[in-house]
């Protein structure tokens, strides 16, 4: 018999449920792209650099990244950034350059259709 793997975390099964909620309510698919990607097993998560959002991110990009930033790298550009967790070096880096964090709970409020909204792993 297989065994399964189940999330034990209430605030990441909430977010998750909230986020297919999301989904069906609004019609917009990234949300429900989002919760499968958090899904997974966390060692399958994205973690991404500071370094790489300034170079694949331009000035004013909302990013969601369905993992956690770290602070590898340093930013210039003014985007906003939504994620499962941030380094607190990585938030005070993004904030600096005067761009924004977010959690995604926040940005599927501000942005319950999620547009122009980009998923970067």
């Amino acid at each position: 018999m297989k065994n399964i793997q189940r999330k034990t975390d209430l605030s990441l099964i909430a977010l998750i449920n909230d986020l297919k909620a999301a989904e069906r309510d609004t019609g917009a698919a990234i949300w429900r792209d989002i919760a499968e990607r958090l899904e997974k097993p966390r060692k399958n998560w994205a973690e991404t650099n500071l370094s790489k959002l300034d170079r694949y991110a331009k000035d004013g990009d909302v990013i969601v990244i369905p993992g956690k930033v770290l602070a590898a790298g340093s930013i210039e550009k003014k985007i906003t950034v939504a994620a499962y967790a941030f380094s607190a070096a990585a938030a005070e880096g993004i904030e600096a350059a005067g761009g924004k964090v977010l959690t995604i709970k926040d940005l599927m409020a501000e942005n319950p259709k999620g547009s122009n909204v980009r998923i970067m792993r």
